[in-house]
């Protein structure tokens, strides 16, 4: 799809079609969404689609989780006019923070950490990440929020995976992600739905 091509008819996901799979190894994500933060219109859909479900609940503050999930943290933060807290893997931030152990979607041990001066009891945070693949990564985030008496308000990502850890998120907070429902099994099995 042209990155200037805006189709006619604009259904729930239909920017998903921008994204790329992957062409490099087992040592990268089996697909890259990336390429639609590049078409404006798609951006603005998928932002849009993501924070639909959340109108009108009470959100103080958004987070993204490194570092993919900086862009649609920031843009949704932006789009409800909050505050933006950067979630970062370890190592990155040269102030007081707190930790957490956690296995990403490749099965690499990583160690991820937030400020501790951002966060302050009742705070109401929507998490963004760009993908929820086996759910590590953004179970790690939600924990350093709740360890600082922060409220995970939500979660939102282009995709969430019914994997266990995906599941899991999704029994126990409100999520949104743009995926519709025809594609779901395709993108739980690595597989693009309209290729």
């Amino acid at each position: 799809m042209d990155l200037c091509h805006v189709p006619a008819t604009r259904e729930k996901g239909w920017y998903l079609a921008l994204m790329a799979p992957n062409v490099k190894g087992p040592n990268y994500a089996w697909l890259d969404p990336s390429r639609l933060y590049c078409h404006p219109q798609a951006l603005q859909d998928c932002v849009a689609e993501l924070l639909q479900p959340f109108q009108g609940d009470a959100i103080d503050m958004v987070a993204g989780i490194d570092a993919m999930g900086f862009i649609l943290g920031a843009a949704a933060a932006a789009t409800l006019q909050k505050g933006f807290l950067a979630i970062r893997k370890a190592g990155h931030l040269c102030v007081q923070t707190v930790a957490q152990p956690y296995t990403d979607y490749s099965g690499r041990e990583k160690l991820m950490e937030v400020r501790t001066d951002a966060i302050s009891p009742g705070l109401r945070i929507l998490l963004v990440d760009q993908w929820v693949e086996t759910g590590g990564t953004m179970r790690a985030a939600i924990e350093l929020v709740e360890r600082l008496g922060g409220v995970v308000a939500g979660v939102a990502a282009i995709c969430m995976e019914n994997s266990e850890g995906g599941k899991w998120i999704q029994e126990r907070y409100k999520c949104s992600h743009c995926v519709p429902p025809r594609l779901q099994p395709h993108f739980d099995q690595h597989r693009l739905g309209w290729d």
